[in-house]
């Protein structure tokens, strides 16, 4: 499967899709990047004149790239099955602010993925290579 066909199977669209481009992907590891444009509607008011990326805008980055994508790709490569994974559960830490603008990288690598339930442990680094946020994220077959 190309990586552009597992962007493509995402159930997500603009202004909700937060997947560039997926860099490195195999059965154990997905790699991809996300700009964030200053003119996504959630800096409009968070936080009035120092605008900076919700927590929740982050995990949804981190759940989009690290397991829907890799569970696409796991799903259709190891089993020819045409679904897709949603999130069940997170824990995060966030680290560093994520501002307008910037390019993050998230990398993933699966904990476990059995009885149709994945597991990644998750991290997202800013352009200098540093974590911003980290955590662990599952989801469900649907």
């Amino acid at each position: 499967m190309k990586k552009q066909d597992i962007i493509s199977k995402l159930p997500y669209s603009k202004p909700f899709l937060f997947v560039d481009e997926i860099l490195n992907i195999d059965d154990n590891r997905v790699e991809g990047v996300f700009t964030f444009d200053e003119n996504l509607d959630f800096y409009k008011g968070h936080f009035k004149d120092n605008p900076v990326t919700p927590g929740v805008i982050l995990t949804e980055v981190m759940a989009q790239i690290g397991l829907v994508c890799l569970g696409i790709f796991l799903l259709n490569e190891k089993y020819n099955i045409n679904t897709a994974i949603a999130m069940t559960s997170t824990n995060m830490e966030f680290l560093k602010p994520v501002f307008p603008n910037e390019k993050v990288t998230v990398i993933s690598e699966k904990m476990y993925f059995r009885f149709g339930k994945l597991k990644c442990k998750v991290q997202m680094l800013n352009k200098n290579g540093v974590v911003v946020c980290t955590g662990i994220i599952s989801g469900m077959l649907i």
